[in-house]
């Protein structure tokens, strides 16, 4: 080993093992033990008497912004260090002095982390993997010493371990299962089945057939992959003799899933997206409430709103282009729903999801439970977010509150904790009450639906985990300091749409992609909008767009990739080919995506009302679909 390195090895370890807050004679000073050279951080030290404070660095004066004081703290905005290594930082005033001892880093070495995870998920499309090297590398820079191997141990014995050990988190890894579990016991029971077959019964030409399975797949709203799995497979032989395409019966059911699941406040994605967005908030130091930050972002999410308009437009209006209408012309003049040498890809494990044989399915198994929930969710947000309110109250100023502000106040994660077991409650005793399970059957069909959520908690941890890593290297920040001079935060809700939207299809996993993009965009549109002199009301539409973009422009790229979870399970449940329906499909999310984009995202930087941008968004797409799209039913009608 060289000289040089073995000094730097030392120098690093020597600051991590002096790092953090050292109170030195009277004062204490709290400064972060890694900060960045050149990027501006804060320092508190517990001292309100004084009005003069000096700061020095290695024992020379070091400049700093404003100075504030607080219930007994001052606070030192923008402090920066002009070197690298080892520092002692102190704080000097009339009354004391301070030492903190810091360990100062290159700015681009925080932005690493997210980049290999961002980079191996394109190479490797390796989600699981890809997050977990992000945290690795994280950990060679913070508490590794540049030694891989410490890295890793520290990967798995701090950063793990702080995610899992944290009570938000595992209140959203306990919804997030329990409600796959509910789902399970649906499925189970017949419930889901149940309400295909009860849909199934009004519908009787290609236009009821399609408008059928559309609402299928928005009742079933709770879980993505029950509603491509369950609504594609039972609707499979009801649009056969309908003569729909099997390009088209997986196109409804893709472009139904993940966008109605993604977007309602009661299914298995609420408690992944609040996960994320709480890790943000309490990285920032942010005091909004996240579910309702969650609902405001709703009509932001402009592409899932408008994948499931164009679902029904083009079910409605009989009408289809592009390579989707060619499928749906073959198989109405020759009747094959698939084409000659397509290769359907089904799933013999399908009927595991399915009810045992000779069980009856009744459409209310599966809707008293989802109406349980709902009921619990609404009446415990707000008779928590009262007590709550009430605690911190004058006697009768609870009244003064407004619906929003009790809803506000309110401790989301417990009630999505009640939610979920409510609704459990209610599933498991209709499939043991009614005799349709055993309490034996009923818990296996739990547990199935319980472990089935698994790989989607495992990377809301390492997620979790990765947020701890750029926060401890100030990742946010050294972004927003290279970019607050030439980044645009109007265009934020725009680039943030775009670069998810590749993500995800580079991925293939929506999921994935909220991951690693939550924790690198949320600060700089919280951050920038106000820091750009831009007024508040259209910061906080650049912030909420910014939000949507993430979570909506994930699912666009989803749509459009072949290697997606729920691509290859739709066409899986539906017996489409995949190419098939990847090659349909794509000319329609191209077709809502760009929409979009063009009058959703970047309007919203700019402030427009996101409901005149889905209006807008709406009208072109009946006109594009009215212009370019051909009835083939009607056409084959009028040759004859």
């Amino acid at each position: 080993m060289k000289p040089g390195r073995l000094t730097v090895i030392l120098t690093f370890w020597a600051g991590i093992l002096f790092a953090g807050n050292t109170p030195d004679q009277d004062l204490t000073v709290q400064a972060p033990h890694i900060v960045l050279k050149g990027v501006p951080f804060s320092v508190t030290v517990m001292d309100s008497v004084s009005d003069s404070i000096q700061v020095r660095l290695n024992g020379d004066p070091l400049a700093h912004g404003q100075v504030e004081r607080d219930d007994g703290q001052v606070r030192i905005r923008d402090v920066e260090v002009p070197v690298l290594g080892a520092c002692q930082l102190e704080v000097i005033t009339p009354t004391g002095i301070g030492i903190a001892r810091i360990y100062s880093l290159p700015g681009v070495i925080s932005i690493l982390p997210p980049l290999m995870a961002i980079a191996l998920a394109l190479l490797t499309k390796q989600v699981l993997l890809s997050l977990f090297c992000g945290i690795w590398l994280g950990a060679v820079f913070t508490l590794g010493g540049y030694n891989p191997f410490i890295a890793f141990l520290r990967t798995v014995d701090t950063y793990l371990i702080r995610a899992l050990t944290d009570p938000d988190h595992m209140s959203i890894v306990l919804f997030t299962m329990t409600l796959g579990g509910m789902v399970g016991v649906i499925s189970r029971s017949g419930g889901t089945h149940g309400i295909v077959q009860a849909l199934a019964r009004h519908a009787r030409n290609r236009r009821k057939g399609q408008l059928a399975t559309w609402l299928m797949g928005m009742l079933i709203f709770f879980d993505d992959y029950s509603n491509t799995l369950l609504v594609g497979n039972t609707m499979r032989p009801f649009t056969d003799k309908l003569k729909i395409s099997r390009e088209k019966l997986s196109y409804l059911v893709d472009s139904t899933a993940a966008p109605i699941a993604s977007i309602i406040p009661a299914s298995t994605w609420i408690g992944f997206e609040l996960g994320l967005l709480i890790s943000s908030f309490q990285v920032m130091g942010l005091q909004g409430n996240a579910y309702v930050t969650f609902i405001d972002s709703i009509p932001y999410g402009f592409y899932s709103l408008m994948a499931l308009l164009m679902v029904a437009l083009l079910a409605g209006m009989g009408r289809d282009f592009g390579p989707m209408y060619r499928a749906e012309r073959r198989t109405l003049t020759e009747g094959k729903v698939l084409r000659d040498g397509a290769t359907p890809l089904l799933d013999r494990e399908l009927a595991n999801l399915m009810p045992p044989e000779g069980i009856k399915s009744h459409w209310y198994t599966a809707i008293m439970p989802i109406l349980t929930m709902i009921l619990v969710l609404v009446v415990g947000l707000y008779l928590n977010g009262k007590a709550n309110l009430a605690a911190v109250s004058l006697p009768g100023e609870v009244d003064g509150y407004s619906l929003r502000e009790i809803i506000g106040a309110a401790n989301s994660f417990k009630v999505l904790i009640w939610a979920a077991f409510g609704g459990t409650m209610m599933a498991a005793a209709l499939a043991v009450g009614g005799k349709i399970l055993s309490v034996g059957s009923t818990v296996d069909a739990f547990l199935v639906g319980f472990k089935a959520m698994i790989v989607g908690i495992i990377i809301l941890t390492l997620a979790r985990s990765l947020q701890h890593v750029t926060s401890d290297l100030h990742t946010a920040d050294y972004i927003f300091h290279v970019t607050e001079d030439i980044l645009n935060p109007r265009l934020l809700p725009a680039i943030t749409f775009v670069i998810a939207a590749l993500t995800s299809f580079s991925t293939g996993t929506s999921w994935g992609t909220m991951a690693i993009l939550v924790p690198l965009v949320i600060p700089l549109a919280y951050i920038l909008p106000h820091d750009g002199g831009i007024p508040a009301a259209t910061g906080q539409a650049i912030f909420l767009g910014s939000i949507g973009a993430i979570l909506s422009g994930a699912i666009f790229g989803d749509h459009c990739s072949p290697i997606s979870d729920t691509t290859v399970m739709s066409s899986i449940a539906s017996g489409a080919d995949h190419i098939d329906h990847v090659r349909t499909q794509l000319p329609y999310g191209l077709l809502v995506g760009g929409v979009t984009l063009v009058l959703g995202y970047i309007p919203a930087g700019f402030g427009m009302n996101p409901y005149l941008s889905n209006l807008l968004s709406s009208i072109v797409l009946v006109l594009v679909i009215w212009r370019v799209g051909r009835d083939p039913e009607k056409e084959l009608a009028t040759a004859g």
